[in-house]
């Protein structure tokens, strides 16, 4: 009895060890850009926000059934959107239907952005607060949502859109969906 006692009190804090070197090996092969959205599925959530130029016009989810679309998420002060966007503009070039959603940020500066590097959004959507982020479950900027032509988010895609990673994996999860 003995015995087994002290068997058991050594194999304790084995277990415990083997344990926590399953989740540290787990977190060293986790793709960290894999951030699982609880909205994969699901409409966009109801917002009411103002265009990022004319703050008297509003938009609603409606603007985002009809057509398979991609959401961006962005910001002035975030030196990665700034990478992405000339390929945001090489995507509208080519007959992407992109809304922008300028997050927690400077309408002014956001404007003068727009203005100097082009826009590629058809729409320029301005959360000021982050509350539609907040909803979205928005960790930062750069983020890409892809919605179906049904307002329904198909794939979220965290850091910035370029040629590589579109080519190599996002065009085909964009030309896949209805």
């Amino acid at each position: 009895m003995a015995n087994s006692r002290k068997i058991l009190t050594l194999s304790i804090p084995l277990v415990i060890f083997l344990i926590a070197c399953y989740f540290l090996f787990k977190g060293l092969y986790s793709d960290p850009r894999k951030l699982d959205s609880a909205l994969i599925g699901q409409t966009v959530p109801e917002f009411t926000l103002q265009d990022i130029y004319d703050p008297e016009n509003q938009y609603h989810a409606s603007i985002f059934k009809g057509r398979k679309l991609l959401l961006n998420v962005w910001a002035t002060w975030c030196p990665t959107c700034y990478a992405e966007h000339k390929f945001l503009n090489t995507l509208a070039g080519q007959g992407m239907y992109i809304v922008g959603m300028n997050y927690k940020d400077n309408r002014i500066k956001a404007i003068k952005w727009l203005t100097d590097l082009h826009d590629p959004y058809a729409i320029s959507l301005f959360d000021k607060d982050g509350m539609l982020g907040l909803d979205l479950g928005v960790y930062g900027a750069p983020e890409t949502f892809f919605i179906d032509s049904k307002g329904i988010i198909q794939y979220r895609h965290v850091g910035d859109l370029n040629a590589r990673i579109w080519q190599d994996k996002l065009s085909a999860i964009f030309d896949n969906m209805e």
